[in-house]
């Protein structure tokens, strides 16, 4: 799993094992600047690998075969690690840039209430050609194009049941490579530099941030559970179990700066240790076999996420959905995400809930 060293964590670790106590107040606001300092190289590393997409998309129309497109995909791949490691702390405080910058097609569609995305919109150029205004844009909206021949046909299938989803397709003309490369890609970067730029500590709330993380390690089991109903994160790249170990590490790293606070309070130390030892659960899942790779096991032929069998509970996809939602129930009072409401409650920080 990859570990992000971050001097802001171990300064405030330091503070909060002084033998002088601090005060709520105190904490708060050390973990405030700890936050800040923290992201700074993911949010970084977001700039460099959407600006890096940019760089490499060609200005002649392409495919698979074309040698930009390893280029450009190892740039998407940066710059999602980096999302995917910052988004607990930050979606919840830039809820519009989230959806923007990391919206799904469902997230785009009619069900949320947006309405915007329909089988006219312009996927080169993520806009609407009626109105002009943005139908799917960022990582996913890009994703979806640079991967087109490794989607899988039951994801075809469930995007074209949707009704609102354009067909999937390379940039085939040269109208298609020069939105995908001066409309699409720079708005990722945009999205990008205003996280960044707006990413201060008078906008940090670090009661949502928390609350945001205890969501992200919920959201672990709703990323398994997608993938069994062919509508996982990263469907297109088939990625989605490195987002997990992205999550997990990300949320991991920005939890240490909350520990000092929480391990001052009484019966701290218990749920601060409960809490690592969900961290090391899944992250030692998440690096066995056969969950090694970047792509999810594949579910057994008729899975049910609300009643599968013993027997396909015995296979690797079902050992890692059983395993995954033990480790993250909310209703099950030693789940991380549990015991990560329990510091909450400790530090009087709202709790997450479903």
């Amino acid at each position: 799993m990859k570990a992000l060293v971050m001097m802001s964590v171990a300064t405030v670790a330091a503070v909060g094992c002084s033998s002088s106590p601090m005060t709520d107040a105190q904490f708060s606001q050390n973990i405030t600047q700890g936050m800040h300092d923290a992201l700074q190289n993911d949010l970084t590393a977001l700039v460099d690998g959407t600006t890096a997409l940019q760089a490499a998309a060609p200005d002649h129309p392409w495919d698979n075969t074309d040698p930009a497109v390893p280029a450009m995909q190892a740039a998407w791949i940066k710059a999602r690690n980096a999302y995917e490691h910052i988004e607990g702390a930050t979606a919840p405080i830039f809820p519009d840039t989230d959806v923007s910058i990391d919206g799904r097609v469902e997230d785009f569609g009619p069900d949320p209430g947006l309405g915007v995305l329909t089988t006219n919109c312009n996927v080169f150029s993520g806009l609407d050609p009626s109105t002009s205004m943005p139908c799917f844009t960022g990582l996913h909206a890009a994703e979806r194009i640079m991967y087109v021949n490794t989607v899988p046909a039951a994801v075809i299938a469930y995007e074209q049941g949707l009704g609102f989803v354009p067909p999937l397709s390379f940039p085939k003309t040269q109208q298609n490579a020069d939105d995908f490369k001066n409309k699409l890609a720079p708005k990722a970067v945009s999205d990008a530099m205003s996280l960044k730029t707006g990413w201060q500590p008078a906008v940090i709330d670090i009661g949502s941030a928390f609350q945001g993380l205890v969501a992200l390690m919920n959201e672990q089991k709703e990323k398994v559970t997608k993938a069994g109903l062919d509508q996982e994160e990263s469907r297109y790249s088939q990625r989605t179990m490195d987002d997990l170990r992205q999550n997990l590490a990300g949320t991991a790293n920005i939890y240490k700066l909350f520990q000092p606070w929480i391990k001052s309070k009484d019966g701290g130390d218990a749920i601060d240790a409960k809490i690592e030892s969900g961290f090391n659960t899944l992250s030692a899942l998440y690096d066995s076999a056969p969950y090694t790779g970047v792509a999810f096991p594949a579910p057994p032929a008729g899975w049910d996420d609300t009643n599968p069998s013993a027997a396909d509970l015995q296979t690797p996809f079902g050992q890692l959905f059983q395993a995954v939602q033990s480790a993250v129930d909310p209703a099950s009072a030693d789940s991380v995400v549990s015991q990560m409401n329990a510091a909450a409650a400790l530090c009087g920080l709202p709790q997450f809930s479903e």
